[in-house]
């Protein structure tokens, strides 16, 4: 077989396997007014919105072919459960730097956490697959909307954004229980489930066009306005000049 033969075969396989990403952002609040919950989370896969999670009301929103199908399996209630029980536990790091912030700590913490108003922190978790291989896990966070920190969980490796969170970093980087909570979530479940969502995507029926547009439409729409506004013109400069000569009468 010849080197184009190859990478003809190379590029068929890879487009069998595809590469996949599961997506679950986190927005948790230290304080919620009233009507309003303390946790949200938005899943996403392929950059494709797959639900929204209010762990405070423990209620779900399903969306597209895919929500249908997942709502059918069992992983659907595993993933339910990690998205309540992880935000419980963002919202106890949360309060632990609400409550951080009103004690002696270096300036820099106190900069970054003394805002007006409750703290906020978003935490994105995102796994991919290539077919059957996991390939990449991080978590992004966010406080009060400023990118903070990210963890490469594939070799737990810490990335300080915003120099102010230095010190959040170190704490939670020495917090061995929090570690091992977010490498199994990222590493072990959410590449688990997005094996198995990853499926069903085989199934989803191709995007279609609402409004079928061809080559000529646009140039006789074009065509058409364009002469309905000579007339429209022509219309009016008539009226002008036939009301002008007779006013001279």
């Amino acid at each position: 077989m010849g080197r184009k033969q190859i990478a003809k075969e190379a590029g068929k396989r890879g487009e069998e396997v595809g590469t996949h990403s599961l997506c679950f952002d986190f927005t948790v609040k230290s304080q919620s007014r009233p009507g309003e919950s303390w946790c949200e989370v938005q899943g996403s896969v392929d950059n494709t919105s797959l639900l929204y999670y209010d762990c405070e009301r423990n209620k779900i929103k399903l969306f597209g072919h895919l929500g249908k199908k997942v709502n059918a399996t069992k992983t659907w209630e595993q993933s339910t459960e990690m998205m309540r029980e992880l935000g419980q536990d963002l919202r106890i790091l949360l309060l632990d730097m609400n409550f951080e912030k009103n004690q002696t700590m270096e300036w820099e913490m106190m900069v970054l956490l003394c805002i007006a108003g409750p703290l906020t922190l978003q935490a994105k978790m995102s796994c991919q697959l290539e077919g059957k291989n996991h390939i990449g896990s991080s978590w992004n966070f966010s406080i009060d909307g400023q990118p903070s920190l990210y963890l490469n969980v594939m070799h737990m490796d810490w990335t300080v954004i915003n120099p102010r969170a230095r010190g959040i970093k170190e704490k939670w980087e020495n917090d061995k229980e929090l570690t091992e909570r977010l490498k199994k979530v990222s590493m072990g479940d959410c590449s688990q489930w997005l094996g198995e969502f990853s499926e069903h995507l085989e199934e989803m029926p191709a995007p279609t066009s609402t409004v079928p547009v061809t080559s000529g439409s646009p140039r006789t729409s074009s065509v058409t306005v364009t002469s309905l506004g000579i007339i429209i013109v022509l219309i009016v400069v008539l009226s002008h000049h036939h009301l002008h000569a007779h006013q001279v009468v």
